[in-house]
């Protein structure tokens, strides 16, 4: 047993015990180990962008990985906690280019040219794609670092190509014309869940436009976005509406170019809403994906009625206008007063134009949601583009995974979100317009020439797609591409599937469901198990944690000032399974001052022992106070519920629990009342004491290791409960101790842990609590020993007297079984008898009369006050019911007090 320090310090103790477990190699798997009776454990991290720095969501997602697979080391098995990194296409490529534009080295990325520009964004990645995994460390993650993988090295790529080939061969990826999500700022393509949609305050802009064939005659358009009218196509009623399906076959002059103000048809379709804006719709093809739809419905039917009158003919042959370029400025379709304008300094000009046509009508203030791309945080643009799509393959299996229950979710609620998705998919776009990333693998030679592969097509005037793989299309392969995978190697036999995944609700759609159908598309298995989502810490005021608001404390500065086990317990304490956390740094405080009583509670276990006494000594059952028995059932108690809270995947709650048996039942309650058998004469007693708090102690450090492993491992070495340990269960790290198991029926009747000796105990503390709140009641001197008189309810050992004497910390208890109180002594009493706090010599009498009288007073004025309210009816029948209860409630309440006084009063003596 080592001497323990009076202070503890996390910076070196962490240090320390990372650097020895690194070079102990604790945290490497091998698949060779695994077995009947060593069961293997895997989890693989949701690979950090490589531009990323540790963030408290970071923090979150990660300490519950490591308190996963701490606990499952602690159960016996083989755990490979797998790290790695994601290239992060869109995010590392626009660091990359605005740290390159700063330095004046460019204005575009064209200036480098692509082969240029991707040996920079790599020399940046060497640089400073590792930060994150340093910061992870100083957490205490318990990856194996020697498996750490990149999205982006030479063998992950392979996958992906592999992958795409595979899929393209199968039919399932293809490559088409559609309207997608475009983002002007990274000028590429962005799938539905890489949009963020904002509430945004803008206009409704009404117009209207003369129908050709009844000069005169106008009908009514509202948009939003008036700078669209040149590429307007078409005008669309619903068939349905009274109001304009006379208008259907007609024509409308189209009001913007002013040089170019085309007959426009007007069509009936209906999906047109009745209620939003007019009823009567703009379709711009080119720039909406409702209208794009409106537009192919037409189109096709028109083609498929091989009409010959100038209408059908009209719209057979109609085609999409871009007037917004892939940059967000207007192009020469939208005319001489808009081309070459930003797009939202064209819709105010649009607007303006209007206005003097004399066509506009109104503007009305109008609020919707916009979507923004997620990276460059700006509004996207619907845009038509030639991209690659993906058809999701094994979608029926994915489904069903999470339907029958084989794969579980927690929380549970999520299933249905899942469900809901995967039951209106549509195709992927997983093409990206960048640099950085996985390349398409298809090859062109003229018009007519393509190949996909992976290599090159041998021959001259080939040339490869320009377009890389959106990033989450290496992601979704994670779980088995990382483990060497098409290789069926025995990383992978034995640890695939993997048990357990911890991420984000908001990746849901992003990573998770593509995962699964990965996983059953390529291994015929699902990736994981069980699926943790964790909530979303926000602020004291409910936002959501960002840079931009600067309300997301430094995870690296709080580790410096309070440690890392204290921030892990005290952000775990705070996390309810699933729920949003509201971030207060006090926990982070708590957990700090959590991690201090723990040292402090065994530098006790040190002082009150002695050299030749055994650390971990056997414990005598025929010397157990009640006190000891109490503590013992308390602790069964305990692991059965944090064991159970692990099965459940509720860590707050195994954390609230060991919060309440360490600070309350144990150092509060036990360990005070231990003193008495320390500061007595009985050896034996002393021996059979420690001997208990080590029992207690060797459990709660292995209970707490997964929450916090730096202080844990330090006090396992200090106190000395390596010792005598098999190397591979606590000899050498307490990582590999056993975990702790709930006493058995024979173990608790060999230590006579029955329900006679628990209420026994739990009376004592009730006792010692009633006594304590005499003295409070009273207003006396906390530190002041006072007399006691109890009157027992039956023999009350000697020993038991002095626990409650100290616990009290009473001069003196004087047990009398026929003590007759002088009337107003204060008293409180339970099933162990009843307890006196003889007042002679102080309490001034007069003095808490006067007290008592000022006290009454100043209570009655507030029920005065609450009185009057209630009574007035213009109080009573125009508040909110709320605040009526609220008043109801404080009258409740001083009358409360008033009676407490007058009872104070009673029972002062004469």
């Amino acid at each position: 047993m080592s001497e323990i320090s009076k202070a503890y310090e996390p910076q070196a103790v962490e240090e320390k015990w990372y650097e020895f477990w690194m070079k102990q190699g604790c945290f490497t798997a091998d698949p060779a180990r695994v077995s009947d009776k060593r069961p293997a454990y895997s989890i693989v991290i949701p690979p950090p962008n490589v531009t990323g720095v540790l963030t408290m969501g970071h923090v979150l997602n990660n300490t519950i990985q490591d308190i996963l697979a701490r606990k499952a080391r602690m159960d016996g098995k083989e755990v490979l906690w797998l790290p790695g990194t994601d290239h992060a296409g869109i995010a590392t490529q626009n660091v990359v280019e605005k740290t390159l534009r700063k330095e004046g080295a460019i204005k575009h990325r064209d200036d480098l040219g692509r082969e240029a520009l991707v040996e920079k964004i790599w020399e940046w990645k060497h640089k400073y794609g590792g930060i994150i995994i340093q910061q992870l460390k100083k957490l205490g993650a318990s990856c194996d670092w020697s498996r750490e993988r990149f999205t982006m090295d030479e063998e992950y790529s392979k996958c992906v190509q592999s992958v795409f080939v595979d899929l393209y061969n199968k039919g399932l990826i293809y490559r088409g014309k559609r309207m997608v999500n475009w983002c002007p700022a990274s000028q590429t393509a962005l799938s539905d869940e890489e949009v963020i949609m904002k509430e945004q305050k803008g206009f409704l802009y009404y117009f209207k436009v003369e129908v050709v064939e009844e000069p005169g005659t106008f009908l009514t358009i509202a948009t939003t976005r008036p700078e669209t009218i040149p590429g307007d196509t078409a005008i669309a009623v619903n068939p349905k509406d009274p109001r304009y399906a006379k208008y259907i076959g007609k024509h409308a002059r189209r009001p913007l170019p002013v040089e170019n103000q085309a007959f426009l048809p007007i069509i009936g379709d209906e999906h047109v809403d009745f209620e939003f804006g007019t009823g009567v719709l703009k379709v711009t093809p080119a720039h909406d994906k409702a209208d794009y739809e409106i537009f192919h419905r037409i189109h096709d039917w028109a083609i498929a009625a091989s009409s010959n009158s100038p209408f059908m003919w009209k719209l057979a042959t109609m085609e999409p206008i871009e007037v917004i370029d892939a940059k967000g400025f207007m192009t020469d379709a939208a005319g001489a007063d808009l081309k070459g304008l930003e797009r939202f300094k064209a819709r105010k000009v649009a607007a303006e134009k209007l206005v003097e046509l004399g066509l506009a009508v109104k503007e009305e203030p109008y609020t919707n949601n916009v979507g923004y791309s997620e990276r460059a945080d700006v509004p996207i643009e619907p845009r038509l583009s030639e991209q690659w799509f993906l058809q999701y393959p094994s979608v029926e299996k994915s489904r069903a995974c999470v339907a029958d229950g084989s794969m579980k979710f927690h929380p549970d609620r999520w299933a249905k979100v899942y469900d809901h998705w995967l039951g209106g998919i549509q195709d992927w776009c997983i093409s990206r317009q960048l640099w950085w990333g996985h390349r398409v693998p298809v090859w062109y030679r003229g018009e007519e020439d393509v190949h996909c592969g992976l290599e090159a097509p041998e021959g001259e005037g080939w040339r490869q797609d320009p377009d890389v793989l959106d990033t989450w299309f290496s992601s979704w392969l994670w779980p088995f591409a990382t483990m060497g995978w098409p290789e069926e190697n025995e990383t992978l036999k034995k640890f695939y599937p993997t048990t357990d995944l911890v991420t984000g609700p908001d990746i849901i759609f992003f990573w998770v469901a593509r995962m699964i159908m990965a996983g059953y598309e390529y291994k015929g298995d699902l990736p994981f198990k069980n699926v943790y989502f964790t909530g979303i810490i926000r602020d004291k005021q409910g936002r959501k944690m960002s840079k931009s608001l600067g309300n997301s404390p430094d995870p690296l500065d709080l580790i410096a000032k309070y440690g890392a086990d204290a921030l892990r317990f005290g952000v775990m304490r705070a996390a309810p399974l699933g729920q949003d956390i509201l971030f207060d740094e006090q926990n982070v405080e708590l957990g700090r001052n959590f991690c201090n009583k723990l040292w402090n509670a065994c530098r006790f276990r040190q002082i009150v022992g002695s050299a030749d006494l055994p650390t971990e000594g056997e414990i005598n059952p025929d010397l157990l106070t009640s006190d000891d028995k109490w503590i013992l059932i308390r602790l069964d108690q305990s692991i059965r519920e944090v064991t159970q809270a692990f099965t459940d995947y509720k860590f707050n709650d195994a954390t609230n629990t060991l919060y309440r048996f360490f600070w309350s039942e144990y150092c509060d309650w036990y360990v005070e009342a231990s003193k008495a058998a320390f500061y007595g004469e009985d050896a034996k007693l002393k021996a059979n004491k420690l001997a208990v708090i080590d029992f207690i102690l060797g459990n709660l450090l292995r209970l707490f290791h997964p929450f916090m492993p730096f202080i844990t491992e330090e006090l396992w070495h200090d106190m000395g409960y390596s010792q005598d340990m098999p190397e591979n269960q606590g000899g050498r790290t307490i990582m590999f101790a056993t975990w702790p198991k709930a006493l058995t029926e024979e173990e608790k009747t060999y230590f006579g842990l029955d329900d006679t000796a628990d209420k026994v105990a739990a009376a004592k503390y009730e006792l010692v609590s009633m006594g304590r709140n005499l003295r409070r009641e009273l207003k006396l001197d906390p530190a002041k020993k006072l007399r006691f008189v109890l009157k027992p309810a039956g023999d009350l050992p000697a020993a038991e007297v002095e626990v409650l004497r100290l616990l009290l910390n009473a001069e003196t208890i004087e047990v009398n079984g026929g003590y007759v109180p002088p009337k107003g002594t204060p008293s409180s009493g339970n099933a162990l008898g009843e307890l006196y706090l003889p007042t002679e010599g102080l309490i001034d009498f007069a003095a808490e009369r006067e007290r008592l009288n000022k006290e009454l007073e100043k209570v009655r004025g507030e029920i005065g006050k609450v009185q009057d309210k209630l009574n007035n009816p213009n109080f009573t029948q125009k508040v909110p019911a709320k605040v009526l209860e609220e008043h109801q409630q404080r009258l409740a309440d001083w009358q409360g007090k008033e009676k407490h006084i007058i009872a104070s009063f009673d029972n002062l003596p004469e």
